[in-house]
């Protein structure tokens, strides 16, 4: 029977599921599975697997709209130059396959498990459920099939659930009225890392990226000694908390019981895959 889930469900489910699908950026295997398709460079795989499923006619500007913490650019430098060399269908398997050999190397006995299966079971039922609309990003995913192993069927779930909080995300930053560069500013300010530091806007040019956080001081959310006011505190906690409750309708078709067994499946998988990190 199913239930109405809470921010706090999703937030805990969020901790258990992130750990498997955030393996596909965060382990080797998934960017040499793509890169030998032809890609040169890490982000031109980061691309060409993460926009596979939009296809090859959707412009860069939307590419950029829809991941939207990229700098203006940014996207355009391989979107879409990576469909020359590669096709969706392509990547979309090279991604699966790296992602599910990363997982494989990391779980190593874990990864064949009854509890893999079951928990695969349970994170398909949500991550197929949920309504799409007004969430580019996981709707492009639900048409594609579903894998048969269960260790990539778990893959597949947490990929579908990583996108749509992903999307929802997005719309708490919008509603918070944070822009894409300064939502990695907002990150790292409240991580206690110095923006300049943080690996996704420390490339940038010095004055593009003081230009974001001189608009962000402008508005209250950076202090004169550069680090987060009480007003950016405030705003970070409210995406956090807008992101949990827009994830949660995902969880609505599983019961209390379905949740506390998903949560238990994949909590000692999520240990191992966390301390791997």
């Amino acid at each position: 029977m199913s239930h109405t889930a809470s921010a706090t469900t999703a937030r805990r489910l969020f901790e258990v599921v992130e750990p498997v699908g955030v393996i596909t950026y965060m382990a080797q295997e998934p960017n040499d599975a793509v890169r030998a398709l032809g890609l040169r460079g890490v982000w031109d795989a980061y691309f060409a697997g993460r926009a596979a499923p939009l296809g090859t006619t959707v412009p860069a500007e939307a590419v950029h709209a829809m991941f939207y913490n990229f700098a203006p650019g940014e996207v355009a430098r391989h979107i879409p130059k990576v469909w020359e060399t590669v096709t969706p269908e392509q990547a979309i398997a090279a991604r699966e396959r790296g992602s599910v050999a990363a997982l494989r190397r990391v779980l190593g006995d874990r990864a064949s498990t009854p509890e893999i299966a079951r928990a695969a079971e349970l994170a398909l039922r949500a991550g197929r459920s949920a309504r799409s609309e007004g969430r580019p990003m996981y709707a492009a995913l639900l048409p594609l099939p579903v894998p048969a192993e269960p260790l990539n069927r778990l893959w597949h779930a947490a990929t579908l659930l990583r996108e749509h909080r992903g999307d929802g995300h997005v719309a708490a930053l919008m509603t918070c009225g944070i822009g894409g560069t300064e939502c990695h500013v907002l990150f790292a300010l409240s991580e206690g890392m110095p923006a300049e530091k943080f690996g996704r806007v420390s490339h940038l040019p010095r004055a593009q990226l003081g230009a974001v956080i001189d608009g962000m001081r402008a508005r209250g959310l950076i202090d004169e000694t550069g680090w987060l006011s009480d007003a950016g505190r405030e705003t970070k906690a409210r995406v956090e908390a807008l992101t949990d409750e827009l994830a949660a309708p995902a969880y609505d078709v599983l019961s209390a019981d379905d949740v506390e067994q998903l949560i238990s499946d994949l909590e000692p998988l999520a240990a191992v895959l966390n301390a791997a990190a």
